[in-house]
């Protein structure tokens, strides 16, 4: 597509679609307008792949999530289409700033964390290798949450992405599908059926995800709730408005929010309500396609691999079995076994308290029929086992783990560490009965979006260097090895990420109005803020350091900007103390007139995909410092090493292979093993006897339990300190010292010629955590799935 055939497109779609002018066009009518005129080309690769999946019979993957991060599309979309040229030609000649419409768009608020932005990446590689698939979940009119701070604590606002149209979604108010709730179930036999007393409609949104050249194009569907009786105008004519507006109201609550605090009874329903929800409305749809094309059920295992992306879809299980069995009259245990052989299970946490367990009484009431069926299924598992040693129901509890392995036919675990230990910790006992269900797929990236988007400059290196076929097979970046030898190769590296901090620290400037220096080390921990994730660790060691500077501000010492990022769930107190702290001493930090030019503290409210692409080029040391043996992978610190920033990490999740792949000698390791920590919490008196050991570490938790950092309100933080001090179940004082220890090698190799080729190494032995590697690991040993075959490449 021609510069001129893209203006042409856009005008068009600003006059047509949006039914503006061109004087009268403001931003977000440009943005729409380009928004529209690309998808126009993925339409024809989009609607081509389901046609060759229906025509050639195709076994397909049902991606089953509570949440999909997808971040901006539009980039997105114009690069994997490489229509770059041809966009970026058309606003100059409309006079318009590319860069400015690209960032006018929202981050979609269809996730939290990394277990979403998972799911966008595997869609993207799934779309890339096609292989045929679908995702399904829910679209959050408000997501997570917008954070903000006041007087330095979270505030959370609810996100408004979709206040403007989404031009990405087709609205397919034919898929609409009825969603029952409560009510009773009457036995007919050996089946039953169930009349719930709640009725609502999940109805689909369709976004087309398509692949590296416009390959293949899936389909991401996501459910929204609907009333199944809407606007009650006999009460509205009574003059009782709320109450006929409330059908609608206590529908579209289902679909608000994503992961409603849970604190209190009502939170629990609903997050039960939303995963059964999103879960029947995508396994009917599923049932449907099936039954379009092939009359033997048994056959649903040869044709569709559903998986479940952590415990959110585990109902899955007793769901599917109630479809077959009781709708379709399947025999129980065939049912059982079609339906296991169909699912598969990510576990993503080895946190006994993630792992989802159901009230029974609340599962009763919600699901009646479905709770009879776990019953049936955890009976019929202990009576195949010979053993009534695991069971999914337990004091009073559904444990959805339990359930989730005892309906798959594979578990997987996400990284070789977090698998391991899976096997001998949460489910010691169900791999004894299984021995060959587990297996693992370590988790990956896309690099279009984490290296060749948010990256350019160092991607346009790479490819100068190596060619382009590194953007499909990211293994291909160890060829730059030789290069690292060659002085001039590193000085073009080492501008990249210079010329990368400098554009971040303007942002910094411009939006945050802190000044920082490129030239310092920007040391970055980005992450959902948890215990266990040790943010308080990597604040007390900033302290210990801040306080070292001001006993010798004259000594020499490597200037650092600690930059976080991350929200803390909204019930979550703890981490949100550790928000406030971190603010708090970012304010006193940054105002110290005698350490401020060597130590600065940028925390940057409402971290998201777009933040995350902006702060990882610019990244000079990965923070990945999680209590050995808590982490299941992360998909962060694989991002940071691809785009050249070294690691300072414990032996936890996906830490492990990249310390391995980039060599010891490229990472900062330090801490203990998990299970040296398993060994060391034996001991109850750890905390207290680390901090004896080390006068930093004491010293840095009295500044913080003695109010320097909220002299307003001095005991703001004896909770944190009190916990470190007597409590400390995540290690964080047993780690500290040599956690200094490590940040001080950090300090002593920054700088130095050495550092940039350290660098480079991360970058060129990164290329197995691509997420196209992930999936092609799904489809052989999960899903076993092939790609449709002779695939084109619709953008040559």
């Amino acid at each position: 597509m021609t510069p001129s055939e893209m203006k042409n497109a856009i005008l068009h779609h600003l006059v047509y679609t949006l039914g503006k002018d061109v004087s009268t066009a403001h931003i977000y009518d440009w943005r729409m307008a380009l928004s529209f005129a690309v998808r126009d080309q993925i339409v024809d690769p989009w609607f081509g792949a389901t046609r060759r999946s229906y025509a050639g019979k195709l076994k397909r993957v049902y991606y089953l999530s509570m949440e999909f991060l997808i971040g901006r599309l539009l980039k997105d979309a114009i690069i994997n289409l490489r229509l770059e040229d041809a966009a970026l030609g058309a606003m100059n000649d409309l006079g318009l700033n590319y860069e400015q419409i690209l960032e006018d768009e929202p981050d979609a608020a269809l996730g939290n964390g990394g277990l979403g932005r998972l799911a966008a990446c595997f869609m993207e590689s799934m779309s890339t290798l096609a292989c045929p698939a679908m995702g399904y979940g829910i679209r959050y009119e408000h997501g997570l949450f917008r954070q903000r701070f006041e007087d330095g604590r979270q505030v959370e606002e609810p996100e408004d992405w979709l206040n403007q149209r989404h031009a990405w979604e087709f609205e397919r108010p034919e898929v609409a599908i009825d969603i029952g709730f409560g009510g009773h179930v009457q036995e007919i036999g050996k089946r039953a059926n169930w009349y719930p007393s709640e009725m609502l409609i999940a109805m689909g949104h369709d976004t087309p995800v398509i692949g590296w050249k416009g390959r293949w194009g899936n389909t991401l569907r996501l459910w929204e709730a609907r009333p199944m009786h809407g606007f009650d105008l006999q009460r509205f004519n009574r003059g009782d408005y709320a109450a006929a507006a409330e059908p609608e109201a206590l529908a579209r609550t289902l679909s608000r929010v994503l992961y409603p605090d849970d604190t209190t009874e009502q939170g629990k329903e609903l997050r039960l309500k939303q995963e059964f929800f999103f879960t029947a409305a995508s396994l009917r749809d599923i049932l449907r396609r099936f039954e379009s094309e092939y009359n033997d059920l048994k056959r649903l295992p040869q044709k569709a691999a559903i998986q479940m992306n952590d415990t959110h879809p585990a109902i899955a299980g007793p769901e599917l079995v109630r479809l077959l069995h009781d709708e379709r009259g399947m025999d129980f245990e065939e049912a059982v076994g079609i339906a296991r052989n169909t699912l598969s299970y990510t576990n993503h946490t080895l946190l006994p308290e993630a792992l989802e367990r159901w009230d029974e009484g609340l599962m009763g009431r919600l699901l009646p029929r479905h709770l009879q069926l776990i019953y049936r299924i955890n009976e019929l598992h202990m009576k195949d086992t010979g053993s009534r040693k695991v069971t999914a129901v337990e004091d009073g509890h559904v444990k959805m783990g339990e359930l989730s392995f005892i309906m798959a036919h594979k578990v997987n675990g996400v990284s070789a560490l977090h698998t391991d230990l899976m096997k001998k910790t949460v489910f010691k006992d169900l791999h004894e009965q299984h021995p060959t269900r587990i297996v693992n797929e370590t988790n990956g990236v896309t690099p279009r979006r984490w290296l060749l988007s948010c990256n350019p400059r160092l991607s346009s290196l790479i490819t100068e260097t190596i060619g382009e076929g590194w953007v499909d097979n990211l293994e291909q970046l160890e060829r730059l090895e030789p290069h690292i030898k060659d002085s001039s190769f590193l000085e073009r590296f080492a501008a990249a990420k210079r010329a990368n901090k400098v554009d971040l620290a303007r942002w910094f400037a411009d939006d945050l109005k802190i000044s920082v220096d490129p030239e310092s080390i920007f040391d970055v921990q980005i992450k959902r803020i948890h215990e266990y994730k040790r943010q308080h660790m990597n604040l007390l060691e900033t302290i210990a350091h801040w306080l070292e500077i001001r006993d010798n501000p004259n000594a020499g010492w490597v200037p650092r900007v600690k930059i976080f990022g991350g929200k803390a769930a909204p019930g979550y107190v703890f981490a949100k103390e550790i928000v406030r702290l971190t603010n708090d001493v970012a304010k006193v930090l940054n105002s110290d007139p005698l350490t401020s030019r060597y130590l600065k503290v940028v925390y940057p409210p409402n971290y998201n995909v777009s933040l995350a692409e902006r702060l990882i080029p610019a990244a000079d040391l990965s923070e990945q410092i999680s209590t050995a043996g808590k982490e299941a992978s992360g998909t962060g610190n694989m991002k940071f090493a691809l785009n050249g920033a070294l690691t300072i990490g414990t032996l936890d999740g996906a830490n492990v292979e990249i310390r391995d792949l980039v060599k010891a000698e490229n990472f900062f390791l330090f801490g203990m093993t998990a299970e040296e920590v398993m060994e060391r919490r034996k001991d109850s008196g750890h905390a207290a006897e680390a901090i004896a050991k080390d006068s930093r570490l004491a010293r840095a938790i009295e500044t913080v339990r003695s109010g320097r950092f909220s002299p307003e309100e001095p005991g703001r933080y004896h909770g944190i300190a009190d916990n470190l001090t007597h409590h400390d179940y995540f290690m964080v004082c047993s780690d500290f010292t040599d956690f200094w220890r490590a940040q001080r090698e950090v300090d002593g190799a920054f700088g130095k010629p050495n550092w940039t080729c350290m660098a480079a190494y991360n970058t060129a032995r990164s290329g197995w955590f691509s997420s196209d590697r992930t999936i092609r690991g799904y489809m052989a040993d999960i899903w076993n799935a092939a790609p449709a075959p002779e695939v084109e490449d619709a953008a040559e």
